[in-house]
């Protein structure tokens, strides 16, 4: 899990409420299973394979629940491109299925492999490793009390979401672009940049497909709820140098989406900017003095 990543708001009692009041907080059973799978990761090398996690049954039930939703989900709303390898990477619905399960079937396909992580990560160790083919992936479970909301992005955020997207060639290569660059600039600033940009597309992003909006972005293919409701966010066309100085939502629905006219245009408008992209580029695309 990388830095500032997707916490929607969860509704308890009719109502949208803060992660505070989600039912995993109160629970020392849970913390202590979160705490556990997360402490399996301490110097973890990337690239190592990551330990078998013995899954309880409510474990397995918890994840078949939601992945069935978020299949159903993707096949209405996702674009073609997603849509076409849900079958190809074919992920277990009777079973959560451990990280080495899918990183066979992502090797296959584009090559990716999964690589553990506890919690969160260093922004430039997670985008890094991308052009290693490695993506930072958790173990841990979101609380069975509220199944379609987690406080944090757990093993469906990662499998599910960014799973899928790894499973598409040009996705993949998406990530590979956006790990070379991490990896050879230096600044803080710069990798913040890159940061924000992975934000607005492939966590978020959205493109025109025959006349309608579908989505990519992992966090709306991992969100049963916001992937039903997206086109009613602010949708403005691709640019960067708007993502560069738009706020983003950490903490609920994301009130604004870039849309790429199709999925050449996306490719092609990431891929020139990552190329072209250097240590001095966050400040010229700054339109004032401290980004927001």
């Amino acid at each position: 899990m990388r830095q500032q990543r997707i916490r929607t708001p969860v509704t308890l009692d009719g109502r949208l409420g803060p992660a505070s009041r989600h039912p995993s907080m109160a629970d020392p059973a849970y913390l202590a299973r979160r705490r556990a799978l997360g402490e399996l990761a301490r110097d973890h090398q990337v690239g190592a394979p990551s330990p078998l996690v013995a899954y309880s049954d409510l474990e397995h039930r918890t994840w078949g629940v939601v992945h069935r939703a978020l299949v159903h989900e993707q096949r209405k709303h996702a674009c073609r491109e997603v849509v076409d390898v849900v079958d190809a990477l074919d992920l277990p619905d009777d079973h959560v299925p451990q990280h080495g399960e899918v990183s066979a079937r992502l090797g296959r396909l584009t090559g990716f492999r999964l690589t553990l992580a506890g919690g969160v990560v260093d922004t430039r160790r997670f985008l890094g490793s991308m052009l290693d083919g490695y993506f930072h992936a958790v173990q841990y479970l979101r609380h069975p009390a509220v199944p379609f909301y987690t406080p944090e992005p757990d093993v469906l955020h990662d499998l599910v979401g960014h799973g899928t997207q790894l499973a598409t060639p040009r996705l993949a290569e998406l990530y590979r672009v956006i790990g070379r660059t991490a990896r050879r600039l230096r600044t803080t600033e710069a990798v913040e940049l890159i940061s924000r940009i992975f934000w607005f597309t492939l966590e978020y992003g959205v493109v025109r497909e025959n006349g309608d909006l579908r989505a990519y972005g992992a966090a709306l293919l991992s969100s049963s709820g916001e992937i039903e409701c997206f086109r009613g966010a602010e949708i403005r066309p691709l640019d960067i140098r708007m993502m560069a100085n738009t706020h983003y939502e950490i903490n609920g629905y994301q009130p604004v989406l870039y849309r790429a006219e199709s999925m050449d245009h996306l490719t092609d408008t990431l891929t020139a900017f990552f190329d072209g992209m250097d240590d001095e580029t966050p400040a010229r695309l700054a339109r004032w003095p401290g980004r927001p």
